[in-house]
């Protein structure tokens, strides 16, 4: 998986820690900001709660793009293990689910073509509307279009 370079990522680290600490919105909303552009998505709505999944959760990432977060004063007083390191792992870890559902659709045609690549080469596999009998867009462009000689 492609990662942010170390600069990137510990500016985010350190925007993150500030927020435990401090609760000042701008930095949690400059560190999402950040890993938002670094991977072209839009950045998360976040909503926070006192606590999740009767204090079991730290955290939830839902489809549609929302992140449920306990807030780190929340978080501070109610857990046994209170750190700031898991609270910050917390985020990462949403963050996470929230990059990799990015774009579904997307990436399902993708895998889709990837898996069917080569799979009709001795014969049609299966039928002409799923794409056999056209050219891959590369070697369409690659090779000139015949003209008919009259």
């Amino acid at each position: 998986m492609i990662m942010p370079g170390i600069r990137e990522r510990r500016a985010v680290d350190r925007r993150l820690r500030a927020f435990f600490r401090e609760y000042g919105v701008r930095n949690f909303q400059g560190a999402l900001a950040t890993l938002s552009r670094f991977y072209r998505l839009r950045t998360p709505r976040v909503r926070w709660f006192e606590y999740l999944d009767w204090g079991k959760t730290g955290g939830r990432t839902y489809e549609n793009g929302t992140i449920h977060l306990v807030h780190p004063e929340n978080w501070k007083r109610g857990r046994k293990y209170n750190s700031e390191r898991q609270w910050v792992h917390t985020v990462y870890h949403e963050m996470g689910h929230y990059v990799l559902w990015a774009d579904a659709e997307r990436k399902a045609d993708q895998f889709a073509d990837l898996f069917l690549r080569g799979v009709g080469t001795n014969g049609p596999a299966y039928p002409l509307s799923y794409g056999m009998g056209q050219a891959s867009r590369a070697r369409r462009k690659r090779r000139p279009a015949r003209r008919r000689r009259r």
